[in-house]
């Protein structure tokens, strides 16, 4: 074995010894059981020597500056350019995933960049970026790797956020978030019934998450939801998960409908219309959210920013470009002075819709 492999082989300490021999890994809700040599649902996780270790620690599937609203998040630093990047392998299995070739990847000649923590905070800084993504896949399966990225982030003033589907446990999901920033957390549907046929996953722990992160931290977070045209766009559950969001995380929290497209097990189903995401997020506006976007198709109107007391226009979008800037300086309507929710500099950021790919290789 290469001394670059080795040295991408952590241990990890959120699992524990079963009494048949095996180990159980208990970072999410899986729970996989494990026996010397095995591999956990997500590939990355592995049992090795009688303990579960990591296996890519400083691998990534490769780096590009994107802008932050790409991820999606609207209301955290607009404008502004973020480093993303992923590893491989998840611990959910969805049928409809659209970064299938890297978060369904069991082979690690994917992992084409070599980055320690302190030469991707350095990168951002040197490229400008105001925050550094952990995306394409879920960060929390890498999750040693993602926390002393961001740590190395925070001594540069660089922000961390983490984009994933909210399936882990409750204490690697304390410790996860004291180090992130943001979050977009993808609200894959709102029946059990979808989350395990179509998700492979469970629609509790997700829920969970997102009240942990609403009342237990500083974390700034944004919900996301692929509507699937006959999967979990009906009217009945559009109204029970907006209505759910109001209730227990408030109204300020911002969610995205964004259309699917025919990708990896679901080549057969359609295109989502743009006419359902507009009626999602009718439903959602009816239900009392006050910030309610569609994705995945051009509509500036339904992407800009509304005040939601006097109805005037306070940031407008179009795809990813900023059309209009109206929040002042302290991130209230200037027309009424209501304040509008999220994290505002008194001047937005200039990326616009720029995708940047970028290598690590050779940087310190």
């Amino acid at each position: 074995m290469s001394t670059e492999l080795n040295a991408s082989i952590v241990p990890t300490k959120y699992w524990h010894a079963l009494d048949d021999g095996r180990i159980q890994c208990d970072l999410c809700p899986r729970f996989c059981k494990l026996r010397e040599g095995q591999r956990g649902f997500c590939f990355v996780r592995a049992r090795q020597d009688d303990q579960v270790v990591l296996t890519t620690y400083g691998r990534s599937s490769g780096f590009c500056v994107d802008p932050i609203e790409k991820k999606p998040l609207y209301h955290f630093l607009p404008g502004t350019p973020i480093l993303s990047f992923g590893t491989a392998g998840c611990n959910l299995g969805c049928k409809f995933c659209q970064n299938w070739d890297i978060s369904k990847s069991r082979e690690l000649d994917t992992l084409a960049d070599l980055a320690s923590p302190g030469r991707i905070a350095g990168a951002a800084d040197r490229l400008g970026c105001r925050g550094v993504a952990f995306t394409y896949n879920d960060p929390v399966i890498f999750h040693e790797y993602a926390i002393d990225v961001a740590l190395a982030c925070r001594e540069r003033g660089i922000r961390a956020v983490a984009v994933t589907a909210g399936e882990v446990c409750a204490g690697p999901r304390a410790e996860f978030y004291r180090h992130m920033d943001a979050a977009n957390v993808d609200l894959k549907g709102f029946t059990e019934r979808f989350y395990r046929e179509v998700a492979a996953g469970h629609l509790q722990p997700v829920l969970e998450t997102l009240e942990y992160l609403k009342h237990e931290t500083d974390v700034w977070f944004e919900l996301t939801t692929l509507l699937i045209p006959g999967q979990n766009d009906s009217d009945a559950e559009l109204d029970a998960m907006t209505g759910w969001v109001v209730d227990r995380l408030g109204p300020d929290v911002p969610m995205h409908f964004t259309a699917f497209h025919p990708d990896y097990r679901m080549q057969e189903t359609p295109v989502t219309p743009p006419a359902t995401l507009r009626r999602a997020r009718g439903i959602a506006l009816r239900n009392g959210v006050r910030y309610a976007y569609v994705g995945n198709v051009h509509d500036p109107e339904a992407d800009s920013t509304i005040c939601h007391s006097c109805g005037t226009l306070l940031v407008g979008r179009d795809w990813y470009e900023l059309t209009t800037w109206g929040l002042s300086p302290d991130g209230r309507c200037p027309s009424c002075g209501t304040p509008c929710a999220g994290v505002f500099e008194p001047e937005p950021g200039r990326w616009g819709r720029k995708r940047l790919p970028v290598s690590l290789k050779g940087t310190d």
